[in-house]
């Protein structure tokens, strides 16, 4: 791999680079005093010997001048011949690389595991006379009012929706109301249940989608402004998952322009707890609504740190399944060996009756699988065993984390000392940057992300066209880095069954999502400003039901979770 050696290149360097990498597509730029790098194409100007040695230095190479006079032919035709021929060929979002990321190492196998879902035996009290106490209440217990016709689901549509365009003003969560859906799908749901037709736990429950989840008809803006009049003509897996099992849809949320942050093309996505910070991202409007009881459950999807994130800023649960459990198709694609599907709720019991009506295997992605969906609340926790670094615990700000550790310990859980290999997990991010921008070629050639309204050098637009310098060598380098991680985390949860640590400051969010282990994370306390904290628990791959579990067993031990914003 290339050193890490500094590479001082002049601007006409930089900018023969850019020609030569970025194969045809012409663009403008200015330098930190305000002039000028005059627009560059290569299409139709042969490549010389100086744009192959700057090239050669952005990728950390050195090459003779014969060396380069030998290979300037070929380039120069490979040059051509990409861009004619792959300009030939439709490559819209539907199109997967060949090349399939199995977080499953060689010689090892997906459990053989029921698929089941069966709910401690928590009483579910009676309907609360308010419409505020019933917008807040778990799905396990809007479940069994809906069911026993304590509770008709228009009704609860009814609620939900008059609380989204009350809220939304202040939370910006909403990108699109789908009333006319919600209420036809509600009716619906109320008719059958009076005809004895009952679809399972989510039957009659409102629920919000984050909004890069294709829905037919409506519109599916990605967050961003050059997307914002998109609309597919079928929906997404998930979606129609979801609606087969009888849930509700009453809004379109926020994400952050094409998953990343909680700017999109009209806000910033708030924290309910405290209006005046952003509610964090890519799936800020999913934990924004569902932390203020403006829908029963959301779905939120994950690249690296899309769920965690939010649900650490807005209190919310938020379960991260293993990588391939959950179909992606007719979602939007940001990294095809990365991307995950979840369920953000407000317990996690509700967030196991999603998984369970959501996961399993579609033609439409390549990645998903089909895996039994195992949890069972009623089991107890012995000889249990949960890896944890007291160096992770250590400092401020984990407050939270070490009040979740404690009470691991006080549940009986034998608590084992980890430590995770020592590897440089942050070069992993190449790769999402690297497939990103693949997926937004078009973005980047046609200049519509001039659009997007972040333009920061950490922003979506800067990082796609950096990904234009990374060798092919380079990032194949780093897939192998990949599979060394792979083996080092197989070789952690060989020896506990899950893993305790902070959410941030540690190398698990990076790690585990580039391996494809799950997570949970949820609420565990308060600060003094009365935002809340939050920790994870990261576990196997397709064990997701002993997360749940212990994750149960956690939360009633630290009864935080039904807090709500005092302004909501």
């Amino acid at each position: 791999m290339a050193s890490g050696t500094s590479i001082d290149l002049t601007r006409r360097e930089f900018v023969a680079s850019w020609g030569s990498l970025l194969a045809g597509a012409s663009f403008l730029s200015s330098s930190s005093d305000g002039a000028q790098i005059g627009e560059v194409s290569a299409r139709g100007e042969p490549l010389t010997l100086q744009d192959l040695e700057a090239s050669a230095r952005v990728a950390g190479m050195s090459f003779s001048a014969e060396e380069m006079t030998l290979a300037l032919p070929g380039v120069q035709r490979q040059l051509t011949l990409f861009r004619q021929r792959l300009d030939q060929v439709s490559l819209d979002e539907s199109s997967s690389p060949a090349m399939r990321f199995d977080p499953l190492l060689p010689g090892r196998s997906r459990p053989d595991q029921a698929n089941r879902v069966v709910l401690s035996q928590a009483a579910v009290p009676r309907l609360p006379d308010t419409e505020e106490d019933i917008a807040y209440a778990p799905v396990t217990h809007l479940s069994e009012w809906i069911r026993s016709r304590q509770l008709s689901s228009e009704r609860l549509t009814e609620i939900y929706l008059r609380r989204l365009g009350r809220f939304d003003s202040r939370l910006h969560c909403v990108v699109t109301l789908t009333r006319d859906l919600a209420r036809q799908q509600a009716r619906r749901a109320d008719r059958e249940l009076a005809q004895g037709r009952y679809r399972g736990p989510l039957h009659g429950i409102p629920w919000g989608a984050k909004d890069l989840l294709d829905t037919a008809g409506i519109a599916t803006t990605w967050g961003a402004a050059p997307f914002r009049d998109r609309v597919a003509e079928r929906d997404a897996a998930v979606v129609q998952r979801l609606e087969r099992a009888g849930a509700v849809l009453v809004a379109k949320l926020t994400l952050g322009a094409l998953a990343m942050g909680d700017v999109w093309f009209d806000d910033t996505t708030r924290n309910p707890f405290n209006p005046e910070q952003g509610s964090s991202g890519s799936s800020a409007g999913s934990a924004a609504a569902t932390a203020a009881g403006l829908v029963g459950f959301s779905i939120g999807t994950e690249t690296l740190g899309s769920i965690v994130s939010p649900c650490m800023r807005c209190g919310t649960t938020g379960l991260r399944p293993t990588f391939g459990r959950v179909a992606r198709t007719g979602a939007m694609p940001l990294c095809w060996s990365l991307d995950k599907i979840g369920p953000i709720c407000r317990t996690v019991e509700d967030a196991a009756l999603v998984l369970a009506a959501i996961h399993g295997a579609d033609e439409g992605d390549p990645s998903s699988v089909d895996c039994g969906f195992d949890y069972d609340g009623r089991r107890d926790l012995s000889g249990l065993k949960v890896g944890y670094s007291p160096r992770w615990f250590e400092g401020q700000g984990r407050d939270g984390d070490r009040r979740a550790l404690g009470a691991l310990r006080g549940l009986g859980l034998e608590l084992v000392e980890v430590d995770l290999p020592d590897l440089p997990y942050s070069l992993l991010y190449t790769i999402l940057n690297v497939e990103a921008a693949a997926a937004f070629e078009a973005l980047t050639r046609s200049h519509r992300d001039d659009l997007l309204v972040r333009q920061s050098g950490g922003a979506w637009p800067n990082l796609f066209r950096k990904a234009w310098y990374v060798p092919a060598v380079e990032w194949l380098q780093l897939d192998r880095l990949r599979r060394q991680a792979m083996e080092g985390l197989a070789g952690v949860f060989d020896s506990v069954d899950l893993v305790s640590a902070p959410s941030f400051g540690n190398p698990l969010l990076v790690a585990t999502n580039f391996t494809g282990h799950p997570s949970l994370t949820l609420r565990t306390g308060f600060r003094e400003d009365q935002t809340p904290t939050g920790t994870t628990l990261w576990g196997r791959l397709f064990d997701e039901g002993t997360l749940c579990r212990v994750g149960v067993a956690l939360e009633r031990e630290l009864r935080v979770w039904d807090r709500r914003p005092e302004r909501s």
